[in-house]
């Protein structure tokens, strides 16, 4: 069992390190605060941990199976996808006009909707219901009670992640002086937003 986990936790450090919109609303969020970073990570690993009970119980064997159901999930993440980076590019655009970003200066949006934010964005991504139920089931040892152990596989997952993603939300807000500059802190709402835009659009395309 110790060898799963260390083999387990070496590959959920892979999953985390590979770039996606996740990781893209989380760094953009940490921009704002540490505070709304942070709650997008919960709200992201709230999702994953959700995936993991899914795949669980296998229920996302019915996802796979079922073409429509596959596509209508796949059609609403690229409306989501989209829909974030429309608002980061109206966010840039406005700083470019001179208005003041209340959470650029200091105020913060609600908790609720940086945790909905990540929450949203993991939930309607079909890709994470379908890598859940690949995923953990390689990490049950043989003989292992299959149920209890893909849940404690997927908290220890969404655990770990909050730790890994917790760095990233470190180290955004040491750059924070840099990072608030007007001049930056535009471009990088510009890029966050072009890059979430053309994964809706990838993700809506997609056969």
């Amino acid at each position: 069992m110790p060898s799963t986990l260390i083999a387990f936790l070496g590959a959920c450090t892979l999953v985390a390190a590979s770039p996606g919109p996740s990781t893209v609303l989380i760094i953009k969020q940490s921009l704002r605060s540490r505070r709304s970073g942070f709650l997008t990570v919960l709200g992201n690993e709230t999702g994953v941990f959700v995936w993991g009970l899914v795949a669980a119980f296998g229920l996302t064997a019915l996802l796979t199976a079922s073409e429509v159901a596959y596509d209508v999930m796949r059609v609403v993440g690229a409306v989501v996808l989209v829909a974030f980076g429309v608002q980061a590019l109206r966010q840039a655009r406005r700083g470019k006009d001179g208005t003041v970003d209340e959470g650029w200066a200091g105020g913060e949006k609600s908790g609720w909707a940086a945790y909905r934010g990540g929450l949203l964005l993991n939930l309607a991504n079909p890709k994470a219901a379908v890598f859940a139920m690949s995923f953990l089931p390689q990490f049950v040892p043989d003989g292992a009670p299959h149920l209890p152990t893909m849940v404690g596989l997927a908290a220890l997952w969404a655990l770990y992640e909050i730790g890994y993603y917790g760095l990233y939300v470190w180290f955004v807000g040491r750059m924070r002086t840099l990072l608030s500059r007007a001049g930056v802190r535009r471009r990088l709402e510009q890029v966050s937003g072009g890059v979430l835009l053309l994964l809706g659009v990838r993700l809506a395309l997609e056969n």
